[in-house]
């Protein structure tokens, strides 16, 4: 019989293995994929955001204090030695946001899958979880159907963003039809559809710097964002998604240094001739933050300090789960021990983006997975 079954090989899964292994169980990992932790190597392309080391790191875990003993066993530090540990070098940039030296998640990993093999945990790709069996645990496997019945086993199967990379929810109806409480998905981390007229084309893949974002709640967020055909996107929108998924109204203060005083006075001084645009650019805007005022902001009025202050967003709602950089929902506190245990399925354990919490990007995502991973892990180790 298997002792430790995780099913699931992102860096939840992995971290649960480790965590099983160094208990002294017997750890098979499955992953559906030909090879693990595709999600956590395409959010290292652009440069791996590990973790977090800014000030007050819970903040960003809003009505989710249940998760904090684990991050408080395994937060920013823990984070940045266990990568240390793996050979890894790491650097906080300005913002606080801490990288790997090498930027990408490649090397981390590789080193990762060595250390664990060599603690005996063994990792068998191209294993799809196909539901159950009766009790057993049922697998589309290249060698065909296969069932295991493990002493424990830990899930981390991922949200419902990036089908492609494996997290796909198939696994909601299987727990579901045994009673295991599940809130439903949304996405989190996303754009947002704008339907932009035809002028806006060429405009296309420019970011917006400088703004301030400022939601109908009072929160005023600085953060650069990208135009794109489908809409806005970019960390500046991801850091407010939440709030306007959940329906705030969103407005630009595209000159947030400066007072409506001010910006009129500026304006007086342009020559008499001068086009709207022209008269924008001498403000030092940008062209595609001057194409937004005339895409936004028409019928254009004289005084376009207010308007420039207070630039309304017609957001038409969040581009699609699976685009999605994350997800909310999932399997709900409620249905957990303080282990992580699935109180309607004993022996059996969760973690990573199945749970119901939500969080920003700048490396919080990736610091909860490895926590809950090696939380549910540790747990498993016991029972």
């Amino acid at each position: 019989m298997t002792d430790a079954l995780v099913i699931g090989a992102g860096p939840a899964g992995l971290m649960a293995a480790e965590a099983l292994a160094a208990a002294g169980r017997q750890v098979l990992v499955v992953e559906a994929k030909p090879s693990p932790a595709r999600k956590f190597l395409m959010a290292g392309k652009s440069g791996l955001n590990i973790t977090h080391a800014g000030p007050d790191f819970a903040a960003a875990y809003p009505e989710q204090a249940w998760l904090a003993p684990m991050l408080a066993e395994f937060g920013p530090q823990a984070v940045q030695d266990w990568c240390r540990d793996l050979g890894q070098a790491v650097f906080t940039g300005s913002s606080g946001r801490v990288f790997p030296v090498a930027m990408k998640a490649s090397p981390l990993l590789r080193a990762w899958l060595s250390r664990l093999g060599a603690n005996g945990v063994e990792l068998r790709t191209r294993w799809c979880w196909d539901g159950f069996d009766g009790d057993a645990f049922a697998f589309e496997t290249p060698a065909g159907r296969q069932a295991l019945r493990p002493a424990v086993t830990v899930l981390a199967l991922g949200g419902a963003s990036w089908a492609r990379l494996g997290s796909d929810a198939a696994w909601v109806p299987w727990l579901a039809a045994r009673g295991v409480q599940i809130s439903p998905f949304q996405p989190a981390n996303m754009g947002f559809v704008i339907d932009w007229s035809a002028h806006m084309a060429r405009h296309f893949g420019q970011p917006v710097k400088g703004a301030a974002l400022c939601l109908s709640t009072g929160v005023r967020e600085r953060g650069e964002f990208i135009v794109s055909s489908k809409g806005l996107e970019g960390g500046g929108i991801y850091a407010i998604s939440r709030a306007l998924r959940n329906g705030a109204t969103l407005r630009l203060d595209l000159l947030p240094d400066q007072s409506v005083e001010a910006i009129t006075a500026r304006l007086a001084k342009a020559r008499r001739g001068d086009t709207v645009a022209a008269k924008l650019r001498k403000l030092g805007l940008s062209a595609v933050a001057v194409a937004l005022v005339q895409e936004w902001g028409r019928p254009l009025p004289d005084d376009l300090a207010p308007l420039l202050k207070a630039l309304p967003v017609p957001l038409a709602g969040p581009r699609p789960m699976d685009e999605a950089i994350s997800t909310a929902g999932g399997i709900a506190q409620a249905g957990l021990t303080e282990g992580l245990e699935l109180r309607a399925f004993p022996r059996v354990f969760a973690c990573g983006e199945m749970l119901d919490w939500e969080a920003p990007t700048g490396g919080y995502l990736l610091t909860a997975c490895l926590a809950t991973g090696l939380w549910a892990g540790r747990a498993a180790a016991k029972t």
